[in-house]
C-alpha cells in the first residue's frame, strides 16, 4: 500500500457508519504511512515545519515518537508580534501567515486598510483570495489565526453533519426547526458548520432562529479583550473607560432582551420537533426563563435534540445544569450531542451516547505527552493521562499536528458502546486552569523562529 493510498483510506472513512470501530492497533500502520506522506509533502512548503525538521534532524516518520518534535504548540498561531494588530500592519501579518501556510500567499495591497480596527476587512480580503482565516479571541487579546482552504471548508461541511448524526442518532432528514441560543464568532469555519447543519437537519420551510444580536466579529472581540487588559494594567484613558461602560451596558441590555426572545420562541414552537444549539451558560439561562414562564419538558416535543458547542468557558453553573436543560426542553438521553474539538483541528470527536467518552476518528492521530509537551508517554493499551496532542490528516491549509493546552485521559481499549477506536474520557481540563499558567517546552523556540522570519 502506498502512503497516498493510506491517507485516502483514512479520509474515506468519514462516510462510514463504523468509522469509530477500528482499533488503534489496526490503524497504526496506515496512520504512520499517512503521517509520513504528509510530512514529505509539507516539510519544504511550510517554513516553520522545515525549521522544526532541521532542528530535530527528522527526515521521515516511522513511529509515533518521530512525530512529536514536528508538532506545533497551539500558541504558534498567535505568535505574531502584537504591534501588527495594534498598528494595523496587515502587510506584515499577511507575511507572518506565510510561515505557517503550505500555499504561497500572494502579497495583498492593504494600503487602504490603515488603522488597528480593520482586522475584519483584512480577513474578508484574504478569503477572497482563497485563504480563509478563522480566529479565536483568546484571553490575552491576541487571536489565534488559523488558515484554511476551500478543501478544508468542504471537509468541515461533511464532517460536522456526520459527527452530529453519529453522536445524537438524528438522521439528516431536514425536518426540524433550528433554534440557536448562543452568539458565536462570525468566522469562516463557524459559518460553514452552521450552514451545513441547517441544510442537513433544518426544515427549509421553517426559518432558523438566531439571537437578535449583531454578529460577533474578530475585530470586536479583539478590541474588547485589549481594552480589558488596559483596564487591568491601569493604562486605559478616562474616555476609553466611559465608552467601555456604555458599551457593556448596551450589550448586556441587548443580551437580556435576546434571551427573553429566545425563551418566547421556544415556547411558541414547543410542539414542533426542535434542534436546539448553544453553549451551556446560555442554554441554562434560557431554560430558567422558560421555567419562569411556566413551561417545562412535558410541554415540548418528545424527540427534540441538543447540540452543545464548547465547554463551560469558566461559567459558574449549579451541579445539575445539564439535567436542568435536558428536562426543560424535553431532550431524550440519546439526543444530547456534545463534541470535543478545537479551532486548531478540522474534525470533531463526538461524545458517545452510551459511554461518557469522546471518540477519536481514524484520520485524527491522538498522542498523550508529558506536561511539558516534549515527550510521548508510553501507551500501547489501556488508559493514560497527560497533555493532548493530535494530528488531523484532513487538514489542507496548515500543518495538522498540534500540542494542545488540554489534559486528557486517552484509552486504546474498546468503549462501553462497543466501538474499538481510541476515546477520551469526559473530564478534560486546561493546564492553564490547573496551574494558572501553561508552559509548553517547545513554544519559546517556535516563537523565536516565527518572529525572526515574519
Amino acid at each position: 500500500m502506498t502512503s497516498a493510498t493510506a491517507t485516502h483510506r483514512l479520509a474515506a472513512l468519514v462516510d462510514a457508519s463504523d468509522r469509530f470501530s477500528h482499533s488503534a492497533r489496526d490503524l497504526r500502520a496506515t496512520q504512520l504511512a499517512a503521517l509520513d506522506e504528509r510530512f514529505q509533502d509539507r516539510k519544504e512548503r511550510i517554513k516553520l515545519l522545515g525549521h522544526r525538521a532541521r532542528e530535530a534532524g527528522a527526515s521521515e516518520i516511522r513511529e509515533l515518537p518521530d512525530l512529536v518534535p514536528l508538532l506545533f504548540p497551539h500558541s504558534v498561531y498567535k505568535s505574531y508580534p502584537e504591534s501588527f494588530l495594534t498598528q494595523g500592519r496587515w502587510d506584515r501579518l499577511t507575511k507572518w501567515l506565510g510561515t505557517v501556510s503550505p500555499y504561497p500567499i500572494t502579497p495583498l495591497d492593504t494600503s487602504d486598510l490603515e488603522g488597528s480596527d480593520r482586522i475584519d476587512e483584512w480577513i474578508v480580503r484574504l478569503g477572497e483570495h482563497g485563504h480563509h482565516v478563522s480566529c479565536s479571541s483568546g484571553t490575552t487579546g491576541k487571536s489565534a489565526m488559523l488558515l484554511a482552504t476551500e478543501r478544508d471548508m468542504d471537509w468541515s461541511r461533511k464532517d460536522t453533519v456526520g459527527v452530529f448524526s453519529w453522536g445524537s442518532g438524528v438522521r439528516p432528514t431536514g425536518d426540524r426547526r433550528m433554534i440557536g441560543i448562543a452568539p458565536t464568532a462570525a468566522v469562516p469555519k463557524n459559518m460553514v458548520i452552521a450552514e451545513a447543519q441547517e441544510r442537513a437537519f433544518g426544515d427549509p420551510a421553517k426559518p432558523r432562529f438566531r439571537l437578535p444580536l449583531p454578529p460577533i466579529t474578530v475585530g470586536s472581540l479583539t478590541r474588547t479583550v485589549l481594552l480589558r487588559r488596559k483596564i487591568a494594567e491601569g493604562t486605559a484613558l478616562p474616555e476609553e473607560l466611559a465608552d467601555f461602560e456604555r458599551t457593556a451596558t448596551r450589550r448586556q441590555e441587548a443580551l437580556d432582551k435576546a434571551m427573553t426572545t429566545a425563551a418566547e420562541t421556544l415556547i411558541e414552537h414547543r410542539t414542533e420537533k426542535l434542534y436546539i444549539s448553544g453553549m451551556w451558560n446560555a442554554l441554562h439561562h434560557v431554560a430558567r426563563l422558560v421555567r419562569d414562564m411556566g413551561f417545562s419538558g412535558k410541554d415540548f416535543h418528545p424527540d427534540n435534540c441538543l447540540y452543545v458547542g464548547g465547554g463551560l468557558k469558566r461559567a459558574q453553573l449549579p451541579p445539575d445544569y445539564q439535567e436542568f436543560v435536558h428536562d426543560t426542553f424535553g431532550i431524550p438521553a440519546d439526543r444530547n450531542f456534545q463534541n470535543y474539538s478545537m479551532q486548531e483541528l478540522n474534525s470533531g470527536m463526538p461524545k458517545c451516547r452510551r459511554g461518557d467518552r469522546y471518540h477519536v476518528p481514524p484520520w485524527v492521530v491522538p498522542l498523550v505527552l508529558d506536561e511539558s509537551g516534549e515527550h510521548p508517554l508510553p501507551h500501547e493499551s489501556g488508559e493514560v493521562e497527560g497533555r493532548a496532542a493530535f494530528f488531523d490528516l484532513s487538514l489542507d491549509g496548515r500543518w495538522g499536528g498540534v500540542i494542545t493546552g488540554d489534559r486528557i485521559s486517552l484509552t486504546l481499549d474498546p468503549c462501553a458502546c462497543g466501538a474499538a477506536g481510541p476515546s477520551i474520557r469526559n473530564d478534560i481540563v486546561r493546564y492553564a486552569d490547573l496551574a494558572g499558567d501553561d508552559k509548553i517546552g517547545c513554544a519559546g523556540t517556535v516563537d523565536a523562529y516565527v518572529r525572526g522570519v515574519s
